[in-house]
């Protein structure tokens, strides 16, 4: 009896803590859109409206009714889904180390490693292995990560030279990917490794060492007042 007590509390606090997940969610995003209320329930109401329609027209109503009602809850979180998450793009476009924390939400089969090399002007390439190969990321200034992009090619051919290794720029620009479109591009790569090569390349790279074994940073954006130490480039 105390255990079946116990679960259903654990599930209580589970359920409130998702619901107040969601708000938070909701807060966010309204932020910077507005509409997003009224669009998530004007689909919702359309929806199980629609299927409601069809119900009484052919008869079942009630069966209708809640396979409308199911559709439309569906729906809505499909819609909040996705809303959301451009609204969150939105929001850390332009920040230090955005591409960071949408590598680290890319999913599993992928090992992200933040800020690989950097330099004192904050631009930065970070590092994720999968299926696909090597994907180094950079975000900054165009002309300055290439420098960082060809130095990091470099010491991928030295340690790794039969896994693919491939790259991306972030940003709005000719030849870049914006950043809501990053994780889009790198599931799109073709899969040319198998598991165990996934992780023989993760141990070489690991073994090789990064600018995160010495400079511990939060994950996510980085904080703008962050200042490199003297001397350039790192790694």
């Amino acid at each position: 009896m105390a255990r079946k007590a116990k679960t259903e509390g654990a599930d209580s606090a589970e359920n409130a803590g998702r619901l107040k997940q969601i708000a938070l969610t909701y807060k966010m995003t309204r932020r910077s859109d507005s509409k997003i209320g009224f669009i998530v329930a004007g689909v919702g109401i359309a929806t199980f409206g629609v299927l409601l329609g069809i119900g009484f027209v052919i008869g079942h109503p009630v069966y209708l009714g809640i396979l409308g009602f199911v559709l439309a809850v569906l729906a809505m979180a499909i819609i909040f889904g996705r809303r959301a998450e451009r609204a969150a793009f939105g929001q850390m476009e332009g920040q230090p180390g955005a591409a960071a924390a949408v590598l680290d939400r890319i999913g599993r089969g992928w090992t992200t490693t933040p800020a690989v090399a950097m330099n004192r002007s904050q631009d930065v390439v970070h590092r994720s292995v999968g299926k696909a190969g090597i994907v180094l990321v950079a975000e900054g200034n165009p002309n300055r990560v290439k420098g960082l992009l060809a130095s990091e090619k470099k010491k991928m051919a030295r340690i790794v030279v039969d896994v693919p290794v491939h790259d991306i720029i972030v940003g709005n620009g000719e030849g870049q990917v914006p950043l809501k479109k990053v994780r889009t591009k790198m599931l799109k790569l073709p899969r040319v490794l198998t598991g165990p090569q996934v992780t023989t390349t993760n141990d070489r790279l690991r073994a090789m060492g990064d600018l995160m074994s010495n400079m511990p940073l939060p994950k996510g954006p980085m904080p703008k007042g962050m200042r490199m130490p003297r001397g350039g480039k790192m790694r």
